[in-house]
């Protein structure tokens, strides 16, 4: 066959790696630092054999080829340094939020739900990129499968079922009730046969997610708290064994709990605590599990004070938290929301929660938390806000309708315990009206004076750099 061939033909290349290519052009860039450092000059064809000496014959490149992939690298060093590439980057990014107007993913999602959702009669145009569903329905459907859903660990179900009636509510409390779910799976996991148990662990922590994620949509701390567990497990040693592997997630996860929320909370509470000083009166909105235990810990340290609780249907949160302070023996006085401005002449300090602080400074918080901010920002009273490091997202949010959560519409439409105020009974049937129960909301920077994290106090003008530097430093963003 080689007889055959004309004298004038080209020899077939051999086919290389990427791997290989790659070595090749560390061995010449070596090369070439080896020869700058010793004050000579190699020129090309020696690079090309120190090259060859070091990586497995392969095909002859052009030299432009070489010139232009080693300066492309040169060039990347330079003006990248520490960064990882563009491709790894996107990588790490969180996947966006589903959008709801889009109609092609939400038949998809349907397909694969757990849970059945009944589209809203009545939705409301501004807000169609969120979920918008009837409520009531989900609980008994959920109930009646119990024994029916394979794919769900119990634990996670009974999280799941918690979530829809409402009784695991705040923060820290529903990702807390989460990892305990996930570490109950994980340690009655077994890795299926021709599977491993980083990629089967992962997806079924992702079906765990999905499903919790239709009982109710994720914080933002359950999202961060889900990524740091499933870059856990996409970084276990392959020398580990099953039993050692799981031992190790748990492990873990108990940490994040202890050091992430539980420490964190006694750390703001240590900072807090010294920005109270006796004759104060003190204002919050709703009820944080932050902000409660500065006030009990300030009340057993002697501290003489007193506590306005402002509060706003349709969940009356401050009424737990009331019943909670008036039992420890602090003077309390409650409010509804629409009264802040009259009462906010004599309030000294205002300390609120937090479900999260993004980037810009925006602090995301239970809806109702803005009004508060704004009215003691034109009283001149300083609004301190409570929020865990692990809270903190790289997200920029500018107003509360880009992302949300919509709660049940007919809670604002009715009052608990009286039946005698029925003035919207069968009005939400009318094309006409559309009920909006909205759960969250956006306050700027401005209105805040002091953010309390469990880094320190942080001003308002420093909490962008802050949560770009810890964001940047965890594994979950």
């Amino acid at each position: 066959m080689q007889n055959d061939l004309p004298a004038n033909s080209k020899p077939l290349k051999e086919r290389t790696s990427k791997a290989e290519r790659r070595a090749l052009q560390e061995a010449q860039r070596a090369a070439k630092a080896a020869a700058k450092a010793e004050g000579s000059k190699l020129p090309a064809t020696t690079s090309g054999a120190v090259a060859s000496a070091n990586v497995k014959p392969t095909k002859a490149t052009k030299p432009s080829s070489q010139k232009n992939d080693s300066a492309t690298v040169a060039s990347s060093e330079k003006k990248g340094g520490d960064r990882p590439p563009e491709k790894d980057r996107k990588k790490d990014a969180p996947h966006p939020r589903m959008q709801y107007d889009d109609k092609s993913r939400v038949e998809k999602a349907k397909r694969r739900a757990v849970v059945k959702q009944t589209e809203a009669r009545n939705r409301v145009e501004l807000f169609r990129h969120l979920p918008q569903y009837e409520h009531g329905t989900q609980l008994p459907d959920l109930e009646s499968k119990f024994f029916q859903l394979d794919p769900v660990h119990p634990v996670v179900y009974k999280v799941g079922l918690q979530y829809i009636s409402g009784d695991i509510s705040g923060g820290n409390a529903r990702c807390i009730a989460m990892l305990q779910a996930f570490q109950e799976a994980i340690k009655d996991y077994s890795t299926p046969d021709e599977k491993t148990l980083t990629r089967d662990l992962t997806a079924k922590i992702n079906s765990y997610v999905s499903f919790l994620n239709e009982c109710r949509p994720l914080s933002i701390s359950m999202g961060n708290a889900i990524r740091f567990l499933k870059n856990r497990i996409a970084k276990l040693p392959l020398t580990l064994s099953e039993s050692e592997a799981k031992a190790f997630l748990q492990s873990d996860i108990e940490q994040f709990i202890s050091e992430k929320i539980i420490l964190a909370d006694k750390v703001i509470v240590k900072h807090a605590v010294t920005k109270i000083r006796d004759g104060d009166v003190l204002l919050t909105h709703g009820s944080s599990s932050a902000v409660e235990m500065i006030l009990l810990h300030a009340h057993e340290l002697g501290k003489q004070f007193r506590v306005v609780i402002v509060d706003s249907r349709p969940k009356l949160e401050g009424q737990l938290l009331l019943r909670r302070l008036v039992g420890k023996g602090l003077s309390c006085t409650y409010a509804n929301i629409n009264a802040v401005s009259y009462i906010m002449h004599e309030v000294t300090r205002v300390f609120l929660g937090a479900s999260s602080v993004l980037s810009n400074g925006t602090v995301y918080s239970r809806v109702g938390t803005a009004c508060v901010a704004m009215v003691a920002h034109e009283f001149r009273v300083p609004v301190l806000v409570c929020c865990e490091a692990y809270k903190f997202h790289e997200r920029v949010q500018l107003d509360s309708i880009c992302s949300n959560e919509l709660g049940d519409p007919d809670a604002i439409s009715k009052v608990p315990g009286r039946e005698d105020i029925n003035y919207l009974d069968g009005c939400t049937n009318s094309e006409n009206l559309q009920l909006l129960n909205l759960i969250y909301d956006a306050t700027p920077s401005d209105y805040v004076s002091m953010i309390v994290t469990d880094y320190g106090m942080v001003p308002p003008t420093s909490v962008p750099v802050i949560v770009r530097e810890y964001c940047r430093d965890q594994v979950w963003i």
